[in-house]
């Protein structure tokens, strides 16, 4: 059996666990019951349309498959605080499994589907999954094969079953049909169940992956107080009510359309979502215009192919879109002016992070600071501070590192005592990585990162992950991994390489031997620079800075 999670999690001080629910801030009503609550009040109106599969579920319809999926899964013998690993697209499917684990207390660790092996095993070992859902198959991936192969991984941990649900029309004998276990149950008796065994307040929601750079992803434990919190405020500050249609066009186990508002805030507001496998102009266009759809969000370099698109054949299609959220990435200035102009539509820039914190423009800004800031905090009780090397608060206007606090920014990674001891000072304060400079009116404005991370068009690779499976390779005596920038994605992965004597070193062979031990290709090197010896700093570490000033050089036709 896995061992129980506040085994392994950091809380909240109980002071100020009472400040939070003293303040509204925590509501003390787990996210499932909330949701619960919403169709109770609007049960006929409308709540999720997956756009791809042409089905369409009303509130209460929603609720009831959640509750009939969340007791399925407890007859199979799963209980309250087991974990499950949820790889699934954007489609109905993902949005009832979500509503069934809340619901039934079950932990979702929430995966990407461009996932493989290898970060699927490690997640699944390390949060001590007994289960996994995958589609059958997706982009020419066999991902139920794979998640059936992945069994004898998690024994290892867990000692019991694995079980596999699959999403599909082609599910092999032997796993178990999502669809069917998500399909309509005894709603009076299911509903029962449910209620007596709704989880605490306080009890871990969900996880979700931070983008550290040290290695595989961390794993950040979500209650469900401080995610009711992060949904609902997030809805408020987008505009989100029961008028509202949201589209879900990024990877829906992302944070920013999970809960920043999307899925979890739209339904809490008694909004719509739509669900679309992805953003590709076109589709999204499309299903904007058929269904009315008022708010999404996208990352930078799909803002920039929508705009294009929008250029290339009008903005017609969009006519009912109010706000186009923009986070995951820096947007450039000139762009981010180029949104409202282009698709009649408020932008609204998002930074922030799984961990937390969460800074919005607001919808009512000046043009000049919803296009050249990334907004402010959400929340009155959110805590920053811009800090030097030395942990010193910088003077207001200097760039500085960001630590941040507050009642939606959990105190530690799950089971990570070590990198606990680097991400989080003694007394609570979260180092984001990001620098950032703060304006008079207190909109941050980020410069950069302060760890080694590459962020190709909103998703993170750590450099020190890309490295240790590139040294695998006899061939190769150094590698650094450094981000090169790309107009398109903001930054691709380009590697540095010192072969070893008389070997060579080649990029096809690099991406080759990552991937046969199944590495999301979003992580393979997309440049590489042979060099007889890394540029290195005084004290003898590898200089980053400097490889990525020279590979900026190269692509601009400097000599190197």
């Amino acid at each position: 059996m896995p061992s129980p999670i506040s085994d392994h999690t950091v809380p909240w001080p109980a002071d100020l666990a009472a400040k939070y629910v003293a303040k509204g801030y925590w509501a003390e009503v787990p996210l499932g019951t909330a949701l619960r609550e919403v169709a109770d009040a609007q049960p006929d109106a409308p709540a999720l349309i997956d756009a791809a599969a042409d089905l369409r579920l009303t509130h209460v319809e929603l609720a009831d498959r959640a509750d009939a999926a969340a007791a399925r899964l407890l007859d199979l013998g799963m209980a309250p605080g087991e974990r499950i690993v949820v790889q699934l697209g954007n489609g109905w499917e993902f949005v009832v499994l979500t509503l069934a684990c809340l619901r039934a207390g079950i932990v979702p660790v929430m995966a990407l589907p461009a996932h493989r092996r290898t970060e699927l095993a490690y997640l699944a070992r390390h949060a001590e999954a007994t289960a996994i859902a995958v589609p059958d198959r997706m982009r020419d991936f066999d991902h139920q094969t794979l998640a059936h192969e992945l069994a004898d991984d998690v024994r290892e941990v867990t000692d019991g079953p694995w079980h596999v649900l699959v999403a599909g029309a082609d599910v092999a004998p032997g796993r178990l049909d999502l669809r069917e276990l998500c399909g309509p149950g005894d709603p009076e008796a299911d509903r029962v169940r449910l209620d007596a065994l709704a989880p605490g307040s306080r009890d871990v929601a969900v996880f979700l992956l931070s983008g550290g750079t040290t290695g595989l992803p961390k794993l950040i434990a979500r209650t469900h107080d401080d995610y009711v919190y992060n949904a609902r405020c997030s809805a408020e500050m987008a505009g989100v009510d029961a008028d509202s249609v949201y589209l879900i066009s990024l990877p829906a186990g992302h944070n920013f359309p999970l809960a920043c508002p999307g899925i979890l805030g739209v339904l809490l507001a008694g909004g719509r979502v739509v669900t679309l496998p992805s953003p590709e102009p076109v589709r999204a266009f499309a299903t904007i215009e058929a269904e009315g759809v008022t708010h999404t969000a996208v990352v930078p370099a799909v803002a920039g192919r929508w705009l294009d698109h929008a250029a290339e054949h009008g903005s017609s299609q969009v006519a009912t879109l109010r706000v186009l959220q923009v986070g995951g990435a820096r947007l450039a200035d000139e762009l981010a002016r180029k949104v409202t102009p282009a698709l009649d539509c408020t932008l609204q820039q998002v930074f922030g992070m799984a961990e937390g914190l969460l800074n919005f423009t607001r919808l009512d800004d000046p043009d000049d600071v919803i296009c050249t800031t990334q907004g402010r905090p959400m929340c009155q009780a959110d805590e920053v501070r811009l800090v030097d090397e030395l942990d010193q608060d910088v003077p207001e206007g200097e760039p500085g590192s960001l630590l941040t606090r507050g009642p939606y920014t959990p105190r530690g990674y799950y089971k990570a005592e070590e990198q606990n001891a680097r991400a989080f000072t003694e007394d609570g304060w979260y180092r984001s990585g990001d620098i950032c400079r703060r304006t008079p009116e207190g909109n941050l404005i980020v410069e950069g990162r302060d760890k080694d991370m590459i962020n190709r068009g909103g998703e993170k690779i750590s450099a020190e992950e890309v490295e240790n499976l590139v040294y695998q390779l006899p061939s190769v005596a150094q590698v650094a991994a450094v981000a090169m920038p790309d107009p398109q994605l903001g930054e691709r992965v380009c590697l540095y390489v010192v072969p070893r004597p008389g070997a060579t070193v080649t990029l096809e062979e690099i991406r080759e031997s990552m991937d046969a031990i199944g590495v999301a290709r979003f992580k393979l090197p997309e440049h590489l620079v042979l060099v007889d010896e890394l540029a290195a700093t005084k004290v003898g570490k590898i200089d980053k800075k400097a490889l990525r000033a020279d590979i900026a050089d190269r692509l601009n036709g400097a000599p190197a």
